[in-house]
């Protein structure tokens, strides 16, 4: 019985480290772009992730800086475990206790202090920043390898190759070095683990156009992993796995005791064939990268997906502008970044409040409307609209809208919705998916009330709050984009979900069905802005003239299925019921009850997010 029992024990160990592993390849190989239904076997994806440059870079940028840092790292640490163990006792145990406060520390204090102190020094956040970074979370660990080995060295053969006449230099290289060589690998490869491995710090001091394995993950699981991902993944973890392999295998030898040539390639040969592959392939790239490179250049900040990659491919050609492409999830991580001014953006486009709060805070600069002829596309409502955060429409380029509202599943709910009073409803416990956002979370809680969504007032946010803490024993998730796979999966009967979303949901599940609840809800408008640190001004004014074509427009729209402000682009859709969908495009009567946000103050922002952490932390 123990015997059986040792083996299921160890059966489910392998399936807990596993299974998701597991899951992951079979998902690699799955031709549905959503992980909520098999749509049959295709090998697309492993050739989409060849062709996508987004991925090959920061798998290349992530391989080349764990080299570089792990190598410079290595030669920095050596030479200060060999100054270390120089010193007198006490002095010795000072400076080993400073060098493992670094590995002590939260990653998180080393990742902000470095950005700060990057900011302070007036450094471009970008990959010397990162390898910067990495170099100085790397050098504590070749200490901790390298001085165990310096213990153990015998000294009394260094002194005799001194006195035998050899110089410093040749004795340590000579007798002391071999000694301590498996410390100085040991150390390089936990450095180089380690940068493989690293997020937090390689996030706060990352800037535009630069992304590691780790932050490119960390940005598609907020809006949803590609397929491409999973076959990436999928090909690290053979590779990992066949190099634990081949190091891990007893060496086979020959007759005469001699370790066999092919058991030599297989063990050594390999392995470093392969490392030097794709590290010398992250340099070539990295060179025809540049090599490639224009001389004018713009660095866009968006919405994750929210542009049709070809789009910038066609501004580029035509234009000759090398385009720098950075992604983000929400409002409220944007701002602090373009606040900070570490990194000059070219152009942004934040929601309606946060254009309103940028222009009180001073961020953003007048666009010179004789550079953007073809605004005359953009419907004069929405350009109206636009005013009630950019008064004068000076700033601003209104680039999707949409509104906020229930998606429900015809098959799992039992009447038609119309009010927000269903997310309260006992009997769809753990079938409801809300916002995991501050704002769009207290709208529909305001409004379920009959308040406004922007209002201040203590009591209706008191109220709100404690209706939200009640409803969240019925919540599955507080969730972005990823509302948009599980509705598809039919993994929730109910989702709060932005309208563009609910258009590509309910192409992919017909019993899926959008609705704005009588009682009101937040109707937006996604503009694009110009800040004040901007440094190709000129080349952001004709990116958003590109933008305002009506063909490029109706392509933006068929990408990323949010409604086109760009009336010319509107009319240029062929399928009518498109055109002329209430969910795309909802007529008066369905937005007599919705609101605008508006940015209510820094004091206000605060005790929302108090309240908030109030809700999230019950």
């Amino acid at each position: 019985m123990k015997h059986i029992g040792r083996k299921i024990y160890l059966a489910l160990i392998f399936i807990l480290m596993y299974a998701p592993i597991a899951t992951l390849v079979v998902l690699s190989f799955n031709s549905s772009k959503t992980r909520a239904k098999w749509g049959g076997f295709t090998l697309k994806w492993y050739s989409s992730m060849l062709a996508d440059s987004s991925i090959m870079n920061a798998l290349y940028t992530t391989l080349i800086i764990a080299f570089l840092s792990a190598l410079i790292a290595t030669v920095i640490g050596t030479a200060a475990s060999v100054g270390i163990h120089s010193m007198q006792a006490k002095l010795k145990t000072f400076f080993i206790t400073v060098t493992n406060i670094p590995m002590l520390n939260a990653d998180i204090v080393t990742g902000i202090s470095l950005m700060l102190l990057f900011i302070a020094c007036r450094f471009t956040l970008g990959f010397a920043t990162i390898l910067i970074a990495h170099i100085t979370f790397n050098i504590p660990y070749v200490i901790m390898s390298v001085l165990p080995k310096l213990r153990q060295v015998n000294h009394s053969t260094y002194e005799a190759a001194l006195d035998l006449g050899a110089s410093r230099t040749y004795a340590f290289r000579k007798v002391i070095f071999p000694d301590i060589l498996p410390g100085v690998l040991s150390g390089f490869l936990l450095a180089f683990t380690m940068s493989l491995d690293d997020f937090i710090i390689t996030h706060f001091t990352k800037g535009p156009g630069v992304d590691t394995l780790s932050t490119k993950i960390y940005s598609e699981v907020r809006k949803g992993i590609k397929p491409e991902m999973y076959a990436l993944s999928t090909l690290l973890f053979v590779s990992v796995l066949v190099l634990m392999m081949l190091a891990n295998s007893a060496p086979k030898k020959d007759e005469s005791g001699r370790i066999k040539r092919s058991s030599f390639i297989a063990k050594r040969v390999v392995p470093i064939v392969l490392i030097l592959v794709f590290v010398g392939g992250g340099f070539l790239s990295h060179i025809i990268s540049n090599a490639n490179s224009s001389s004018e250049q713009l660095v866009v900040y968006n919405w994750g997906e929210y542009i049709d990659p070809e789009v910038i491919e066609m501004f580029q050609e035509e234009t000759g502008i090398q385009v720098t492409y950075e992604e983000y999830e929400t409002n409220e991580i944007m701002y602090p970044k373009v606040q900070s001014g570490a990194i000059a953006y070219d152009v942004v486009c934040p929601s309606d409040y946060m254009i309103e709060r940028m222009l009180q805070n001073d961020l953003l600069a007048e666009i010179n409307w004789d550079n953007v002829p073809n605004i005359k596309n953009i419907d004069e409502a929405y350009m109206e609209q636009s005013k009630s955060f950019d008064p004068e429409n000076k700033y601003s380029v209104p680039y999707c809208f949409g509104t906020v509202g229930i998606l429900y599943n015809k098959t799992m709910v039992d009447e038609p919705i119309t009010s927000w009073d269903v997310l309260w409803d006992e009997k769809y416990k753990d079938n409801i998916l809300m916002q995991d956002s501050v704002r769009d979370a207290f709208a529909v809680a305001l409004k379920r009330n009959g308040d406004s969504i922007n209002s201040t007032d203590v009591t209706e946010l008191q109220q709100a709050t404690q209706d939200l803490i009640e409803q969240k024993p019925l919540v599955q998730a507080y969730v972005v984009d990823q509302v948009r796979d599980k509705m598809i999966g039919n993994e929730a009967a109910i989702g709060v979900i932005y309208s563009g979303e609910a258009i590509y949901t309910q192409r992919e599940n017909s019993d899926l069905e959008y609705v704005i609840p009588e009682e009101g809800s937040n109707v937006w408008i996604d503009s694009w802005v110009i800040p004040k640190n901007a440094k190709n001004k000129e080349n952001a004014e004709e990116f958003l003239n590109f933008l305002c074509r009506p063909e490029i427009a109706l392509m933006n729209f068929d990408y990323i299925t949010y409604s086109t402000p760009n009336k010319a682009g509107r009319e240029l859709i062929e399928d009518d019921d498109i055109r002329n969908s209430r969910i795309a495009f909802p007529t008066a009567e369905d937005l007599k009850d919705c609101e605008t946000f508006k940015f209510l103050g820094d004091e206000a922002d605060a005790y929302y997010n108090e309240l908030w952490n109030k809700v999230k932390a019950s």
